[in-house]
Order: structure tokens, then sequence, then C-alpha cells
């Protein structure tokens, strides 16, 4: 099984520079900021070393409440498609890394991306690219683009990315229907306003940043 999260691993490498890029926008604002963090756990502003960024507090949103331990963050229950308690333009940051593929349909990921140009004075969204050729949850070349029953076929008989093996097809299936990678173009549908911002692996976009308001 792949771990995203191993020091020098190609993951880690490109988490690593984006977050100092978000860490320059960040400190061209001026102090407190909120952020909402779509999907986001405490953990993982950890490894990349901005849990302790002064004058920020940061709302982690997720389906169901996760650890915190620190002042100056929170955890709320909720979904990114329907951020329906949260009032307009709410947060200073909304931020989102590699949810938005996750939350079903392009009318669900519509729905999402609506409701965080809605409650964001800015935002900054990362996702993988759709057409870059190793797919980055299973780890298969071109697996996005394959017929369902291959797919499951895949799943249920190799070792695939951060998964691992599912001999059971109803499982098999619903992991295979858990991602919808994005291209540039559904981007630029989803967030009109935005700078898309190119993240290359071997002169290939691996991923894109999407961002407004900065």
């Amino acid at each position: 099984m792949a771990d995203s999260s191993r020091p020098g691993s190609l993951a880690s490498s490109l988490r690593k520079k984006r977050f100092a890029f978000f860490t320059e926008l960040l400190n061209r604002l001026k102090r407190p900021i909120k952020i909402l963090d779509l999907g986001g756990t405490q953990s993982f502003w950890e490894q990349v070393h901005l849990e302790l960024l002064d004058q920020v507090e940061i709302h982690l949103l997720n389906l169901k409440p996760v650890r915190v331990s620190r002042p100056n963050f929170q955890s709320l229950s909720g979904d990114a498609r329907r951020l329906d308690l949260i009032d307009d333009q709410t947060f200073d940051v909304v931020f989102s890394n590699s949810v938005i593929e996750h939350v079903g349909t392009l009318a669900d990921q519509r729905c999402m991306a609506s409701e965080i140009r809605r409650v964001a004075k800015r935002y900054f969204v990362q996702t993988p690219n759709k057409y870059f050729p190793i797919e980055p949850h299973f780890l298969f070349p071109f697996f996005q683009f394959l017929p369902l029953e291959m797919k499951i076929f895949l799943i249920t008989h190799f070792d695939l990315g951060w998964s691992g093996k599912m001999p059971n097809r109803k499982r098999a299936l619903r992991q295979a229907n858990s991602v919808r990678l994005l291209s540039r173009a559904d981007l630029e549908s989803l967030f009109p306003e935005a700078e898309i911002k190119a993240e290359k692996f071997l002169g290939l976009t691996k991923s894109f940043m999407i961002m407004s308001g900065w």
C-alpha cells in the first residue's frame, strides 16, 4: 500500500511546495485569520507545520467530528455540499486539499464549489488532474478511464494504492465510485473566477491549485 505521507515521497514533496506557496498567500493577510478546512484534520496541518501560525483559527469540517487538541482548532460536523448553517463570506479563507474529487457526481462537485465560493472571502482548493497518467488513489495507469467492471475486477484481485485488495464486490464497487477526478475544463466551469495553477511532475500536470480572492 502506498504511503503518501512518507517523507521523500512524491506526494510529500509536492505537498511541501504547495504549502510553502499557501503560507506566502496567508502572510499577505491581516491577522487574525479564520480558515474553514473542508475535509481536513489537525494532523494534516501538523504534517506541513502550519498548526502554529500566528493568530490563525482553523475550523475543520467533516461529516463526523475529528480529534482536535490545540486551542486554535475547532471541529465541525457538516457536508461540504450543503453549508446551510454558515453565512455568506463568514471565513477569510476556505481551504480544501484533495476532497472535491470524493464528494460524488459532477452535480455534487458543483454544489461544493458553489458553497466554497459563497462562504469564502477567498479560497484555495487542490485536486488531482484527471489526465495525469497514474491515478493518484489507486496508483494504476489510466485507472480513471477504465470501464467500471474492469475497475471492480482490479480492486477485487490486486492491492491498489491506499485501500488494498477488496474481495467483497459491494465494497469494491463503492471504492471504484468513490473518486471522480476533474480536468482543468471542469474546474474552470466550477470556479469561473479562479486562477488555476498547475503542479508539475516530469513536465506533466499532476494536480491543480484553484485560487480566488488573494
